[in-house]
């Protein structure tokens, strides 16, 4: 399908009981992929790029694990078809993993509007911003403190992902917030399937 029409529908769905008993093989198969598409950007977040495929399994997920049937289909399409990236974008999960949870609440305590200072570094094309996903949720609360957990989409130039695949330039998730300023620079192996979510 083209790229920026990519989305789950009813149709790409199978039924629970079909899933349960393919459950195991996707899992195993979207792991490989899964890996690329997860990147460690610095001590304690962790940036998950999203695809089709990725949020397909999702959705099976939720509708295998909360039973809801048919009723239920259409509000997890809702929540999970704006995170599939449509044509020269990637779209990310960002997530403050500290299993503390003291340490969890002062370190998000510190990282209030963290949502906005997300990108990608493109070689020396510049950088493509991260825009929080508009779901209606604030992430950041009056007092400052921040989720523990983001949705970012990085729409990129045309110039920027006719360079994506190129080997010779680097490319980079970073985060320039005060209290977190960070630089991850993404594998070949990574960008290579990354790209994909760029055709």
């Amino acid at each position: 399908m083209p790229a920026a029409d990519r989305c789950i529908t009813p149709a790409d769905l199978i039924s629970d009981a079909d899933y349960a008993r393919q459950r195991k093989d996707r899992r195993a198969a979207l792991m490989p992929i899964k890996r690329l598409r997860r990147v460690a950007l610095g001590p304690v977040c962790t940036v998950i790029f999203e695809s089709y495929e990725t949020m397909l399994f999702q959705v099976q997920e939720m509708l295998l694990t909360e039973k809801g049937g048919a009723a239920q289909i259409p509000d997890e399409l809702a929540a999970y078809n704006p995170l599939i990236p449509q044509g020269r974008e990637l779209v990310a999960t960002i997530m403050f993993e500290i299993d503390e949870p003291v340490r969890r609440a002062a370190t998000l305590a510190k990282l209030g509007g963290v949502e906005d200072h997300f990108f990608l570094q493109i070689g020396d094309m510049g950088r493509a911003p991260g825009t929080p996903e508009e779901d209606d949720v604030e992430r950041t609360r009056d007092d400052g403190k921040t989720s523990s957990v983001h949705f970012l989409r990085f729409a990129l130039t045309e110039a920027q992902a006719a360079v994506f695949r190129d080997p010779a330039v680097t490319i980079a998730i970073g985060c320039d917030h005060e209290h977190y300023a960070h630089l991850a620079m993404l594998s070949p192996a990574a960008r290579a399937e990354l790209a994909r979510d760029l055709s």
